[in-house]
């Protein structure tokens, strides 16, 4: 939003600066992006005058002048068709900047004749695109300051023009009256009333308006206003607002369009004007288009509709693009004598619909969309009628309305106190209230009625807001809470959360790369997980792909890794923390750790240390997750996987049959071929909520037992039955001296040859850790005849020989 100094000053009685308005209007929440300023870039040209203005002895085209300066007379040589002897112009200096044509001057030498600066045009000094000749002035001595005689003669010239930024829920801002209200609020100023005058309607008008019943109101359009104007000179728009309008980046067009522009910024105001001559018929009707009609816009751009877009059609077919943009079939030229003038207030949602389905930016959907003053519709029609009437003569019909202004009224209770609740300050009830009614608010008793241009007003603490930006939130200061307690604050994490956070960080310690996956999955890869049930099945999903709740984490990372895979990346490692659902009601969920390896150990290597990733890969991140997550370190590693895992390469992790704190295995090779995953893939899933508290929960950790006796350790091999598995062996081993034994490791397996069918060979390290006292040799026997013993009745397993 741009706007000049002037232009404000013409709705706010300041002396401020442009520096303090700038300031105070980024305070009061309307961002200053840019303040520029014209005459800083114009304080080193001077006034001079021609004395003299001889032919070029080399050229034909130019002349060289004898130029009266502040420094004496100086030879300037200047191609100008109109540099000739008596006028006064504008000097530019050797040293200074020319913006016009980004250069800075230097003493030159033109055609072997030396030239001390130039004189300038008005293009070569952004004034405007005129560089026909150079400027000359009607008066002026020599030696002024250019910015004085502009500020004297031409004061728009060196208007300095503002830019604000503007937040969506600012609407009322888009408007210069709106900036200066807020601005005279914060006390730098008095807001100029602004003018009420009724244009009394001489003829009934020929054109009447409707709304079909389906676009009335909500929707579509709430109320349609307009009136004819016959007899109107159409022409250029007197220099004042054509000034304005160039200053602010728009192009004055005639005096029409340009009156309509003028509203759109100074009031926030779109309004539109048809050629009345071009109307086909004597009736505007607003309704919604159909699919496929046309229009060729102001910007001779054609658009086509869809249905349910709103638009205003002639007898012939649609004429404008309601709120948004005009055609140009009934565009106003300089020919036009008749002239329809409309006001209109729409619906705020349809407009961005259709705008953005359309792709129009412009200036009035820019602000109907974001919302404009509805109850100054009527009135809007009035002071456009009377500005048009002063620009271009003619006479003005009675107006014509269709549908009604929208009723906003509301009213919100005022409560003082809350202002020191909410935002921290004290502010007396009774500068509250003045704060509020230099806003516009109307306050009855302690209900405040927004005013209805500010429709982002919707409760009691978009009151504190308001009170509290125009008190100014630098005002804020800080002050240290009450200290509550002297002992330790208890921990703000549950023992879930410290849980998952531990998880996370242990899983990326492991190298794991961490995925957060949609809770939605398909049908297809739901049920393969034992989900996809109704029960799970989303009401309203946003795609075919994620139609039901995901029964398990795993589905999502296997998907990740099919994608990974399309793109060339086929080892990989990723892991998720989240929540899988058991049914669709609440509670039915839990929350799940999740890891997946994928291909191999890592690249290629020529000593051969990479490899396909396996079982026991998994099965020992597993186990390094659920230490993290403080699970007993002695497990049971049973069978009885869900049927996604491989049968015979899985793991259930126990505390017993029923207490099952996660599982580890190979991926069913069906199931990676349902998720186009090429495998080998092995995953785990833990269930964090089934790891059992601490019994103690204290904040200190145990005391650090060392032992300073040597460990001991002896080696087994045992000959069992194939089927027999190293878990049971090592569990039967560790029994037989919980005491002394302090550790059982498989450390070599050997299958057929000597041993025969339906044999293989298990060889154990058991490690012995002494605490009372040296082991003796017979001490040693007496435990390892213990673990033959054990591990015979539990596996049938023989000492190999």
């Amino acid at each position: 939003m741009k706007f000049t100094f002037s232009w404000l000053k013409e709705h706010l009685d300041t002396k401020a600066s442009v520096d303090e308005i700038a300031e105070a209007l980024t305070d009061l929440g309307l961002e200053v992006e840019e303040v520029v300023n014209p005459a800083a870039r114009l304080s080193a040209f001077t006034l001079a005058k021609v004395l003299e203005a001889e032919q070029h002895p080399d050229a034909d085209r130019l002349r060289v002048c004898k130029v009266q300066t502040d420094e004496g007379v100086k030879q300037i040589v200047c191609g100008a068709p109109n540099a000739r002897a008596g006028i006064t112009v504008v000097l530019a200096k050797p040293g200074d900047y020319v913006p016009g044509i980004d250069v800075t001057l230097s003493v030159g030498n033109i055609r072997g004749v030396e030239s001390h600066g130039m004189m300038a045009s008005e293009r070569e000094l952004e004034l405007s695109d005129e560089h026909t000749g150079i400027i000359e002035l009607p008066s002026g001595e020599v030696g002024q300051k250019f910015t004085d005689w502009l500020a004297a003669n031409d004061p728009a010239k060196v208007d300095p023009v503002i830019e604000i930024a503007i937040t969506p829920n600012r609407q009322d801002a888009l408007g210069i009256h709106g900036i200066a209200r807020d601005l005279a609020a914060r006390g730098l100023g008095t807001l100029k009333p602004m003018k009420v005058e009724q244009v009394p309607g001489t003829f009934p008008c020929p054109i009447s308006v409707t709304i079909d019943a389906d676009t009335q109101g909500e929707g579509g359009c709430h109320i349609f206003a307009g009136r004819l104007i016959r007899g109107v000179k159409n022409g250029p728009s007197p220099k004042w607002l054509q000034d304005r309008l160039r200053a602010i980046g728009l192009r004055p067009i005639s005096a029409l369009v340009d009156v309509t522009n003028f509203f759109t910024f100074d009031r926030n105001r779109p309004l539109h004007v048809f050629d009345a001559d071009k109307v086909k018929g004597d009736a505007l009707r607003i309704h919604r288009a159909k699919a496929g009609q046309t229009l060729l816009g102001l910007d001779e751009k054609s658009y086509t509709f869809s249905d349910g877009q709103v638009v205003i059609s002639d007898a012939e077919g649609i004429e404008s693009i309601g709120g948004i943009m005009g055609g140009l079939a009934t565009g106003c030229t300089g020919e036009t004598v008749n002239v329809f003038l409309e006001a209109a207030v729409w619906d705020r949602i349809q407009i961005a619909h259709t705008g953005r389905a359309l792709k129009i930016n412009s200036d009035a959907r820019y602000r109907n969309e974001r919302g404009i003053d509805p109850a100054y519709n009527m009135q809007a029609m009035e002071d456009a009628a009377r500005m048009i009437l002063d620009l271009c003569g003619g006479e003005a019909s009675e107006v014509v309305v269709a549908g009604e202004v929208p009723d906003d009224r509301r009213a919100y209770r005022l409560d003082p106190a809350r202002v020191v609740s909410l935002v921290g300050m004290e502010i007396p009830a009774a500068t509250q209230r003045a704060t509020l009614e230099a806003l516009g608010f109307c306050l009855d008793g302690d209900m405040a009625h927004p005013p209805s241009w500010r429709p982002d007003v919707l409760g009691e603490a978009d009151l504190v807001e308001e009170v509290a930006r125009v008190a100014s939130l630098t005002k804020l200061k800080g002050k240290p809470l009450p200290r509550l307690s002297d002992g330790v604050t208890r921990p703000i994490l549950s023992p879930m959360q410290l849980r998952e956070r531990s998880a996370r960080r242990t899983m990326a310690a492991l190298g794991y790369n961490e995925c957060v996956t949609y809770s939605f999955i398909d049908q297809a890869s739901a049920a393969l997980f034992g989900g996809g049930e109704d029960s799970q099945m989303l009401a309203n999903p946003i795609s075919s792909e994620m139609s039901h709740m995901r029964p398990a984490l795993l589905p999502g990372l296997l998907q990740a890794a099919a994608r990974n895979q399309a793109r060339g990346f086929m080892d990989l490692a990723l892991f998720e923390v989240g929540h899988a659902f058991d049914g669709g009601e609440p509670g039915e969920q839990h929350v799940q750790v999740c890891g997946l390896l994928v291909g191999r150990t890592g690249p290629k290597d020529v000593h051969g240390s990479a490899r396909p990733v396996d079982v026991y890969d998994v099965k020992a991140d597993a186990e390094a997750v659920l230490a993290a997550m403080g699970a007993p370190a002695k497990v049971q590693i049973l069978r009885g996987a869900p049927g996604w895992w491989h049968p015979g390469r899985h793991g259930l992790i126990c505390l017993g049959p029923k207490k099952v704190l996660g599982v580890f295995g190979e991926l069913h090779p069906k199931v990676l071929a349902a998720m186009d995953v090429k495998g080998p893939a092995m995953g785990f899933t833990l269930w964090p909520a089934e790891v059992p508290l601490p019994r103690k929960t204290g904040a200190t950790r145990p005391a650090l037992v060392l032992n300073d006796l040597q460990p001991v350790e002896r080696d087994f091999a045992f000959v069992v039955d194939v089927g027999v598995e190293a878990l049971t062996l090592v569990n039967a081993a560790a029994g037989a001296d919980k005491a002394l034994i302090d550790e059982v490791r498989v450390f070599d397996e050997f299958i057929g040859g000597a041993l025969g069918e339906g044999k293989k060979s298990l060889a154990i390290t058991v490690r012995l850790q002494p605490t009372g006292g040296t082991l003796k040799e017979k001490d040693i026997e007496a435990v390892a005849a213990r673990i033959v013993e054990k591990v015979t009745k539990a596996t049938g397993g023989v000492l190999r020989g």
